[in-house]
């Protein structure tokens, strides 16, 4: 008989499987499509909550997730928190590092994502989609050193040929589509199948939404969402905005911004000290 596996999904929206619902408004996702491919007894728990930040994944998920000693972990998390006022990639660090430090205690083997470059599928305005992709890139230094500490298995979107094809992503431009969590599911297969004994994940045929519909979609959730986030969101990004005319205005050269550090780890054997990488934020 096949052993048991355990299969637990931590993070945000992308680990809910926002952009994926059914006819009922259940969520599925790229975890549930690569859940349904297993070939061994699987227990499948998606943890996830659209929204959550590091911290949330930290403090409310992962003990839950720790209850059902998993054999293998997903920890999706950062994009919410490059999003929010006082990002602070060092917090995202800590809270990240805790989080994989405590699954591998109990012997999970993990799965990590990196985003992709938000801009290329949601256009903004110049100044404000450099300092977005600024935050992003930053997420992905960390969670490339975290998970490279903690041996983590890493996903990297960008890498992903034709990811950013339209009817890869979702009416909100923020999300994969159906078909896009299909691919990242057929991805993390690969990762997965050389330890695990998984099928190939199938690809179900493309329905694409009528612009009506798409209409539709935008004025019952994406207009609720915005106005409740612009309390949030705007100003910080008036304040950010601002702040990056101002360094031009003053001539401050770019190297004058914030730097921080994070280790990169490497395999003892291969090297005897940690590797430091440098990533500049706004």
């Amino acid at each position: 008989m096949k052993r048991l596996a355990t299969f637990v999904i931590l993070g945000d929206s992308a680990a809910a499987g926002t952009g994926d619902a059914d006819k009922n408004g259940a969520l599925r996702g790229w975890s549930y499509y690569l859940a349904a491919h297993f070939n061994q007894p699987l227990v499948y728990a998606n943890l996830s909550r659209p929204g959550a930040q590091s911290a949330e994944v930290f403090i409310d998920q992962l003990p839950k997730a720790l209850v059902l000693e998993p054999t293998l972990s997903a920890v999706i998390v950062g994009g919410n928190d490059a999003l929010r006022n006082g990002f602070n990639p060092d917090v995202l660090r800590q809270n990240l590092r805790q989080t994989l430090k405590q699954l591998r205690e109990v012997g999970s083997e993990i799965i990590l994502l990196q985003l992709h470059e938000p801009t290329k599928i949601a256009p903004l305005p110049k100044t404000l989609g450099k300092i977005l992709n600024r935050r992003i890139n930053s997420v992905n230094t960390v969670i490339r050193a975290v998970g490279a500490e903690f041996g983590a298995h890493i996903l990297a979107v960008r890498d992903i040929p034709g990811i950013y094809d339209r009817n890869r992503w979702h009416v909100d431009r923020m999300h994969p589509s159906k078909l896009g969590h299909q691919i990242l599911a057929q991805y993390f297969r690969e990762i997965l199948a050389p330890r695990w004994d998984i099928s190939p994940v199938t690809i179900d045929p493309v329905t694409q939404r009528a612009r009506k519909d798409s209409l539709l979609w935008m004025l019952r959730h994406a207009t609720p969402w915005f106005l409740k986030r612009s309390v949030d969101l705007l100003p910080a990004a008036l304040l950010l905005v601002m702040g990056e005319y101002l360094k031009i205005l003053t001539r401050r050269d770019r190297n004058a911004q914030a730097v921080l550090y994070f280790p990169e780890f490497v395999n003892h054997r291969e090297s005897g000290i940690a590797q430091v990488h440098e990533e500049r934020v706004s």
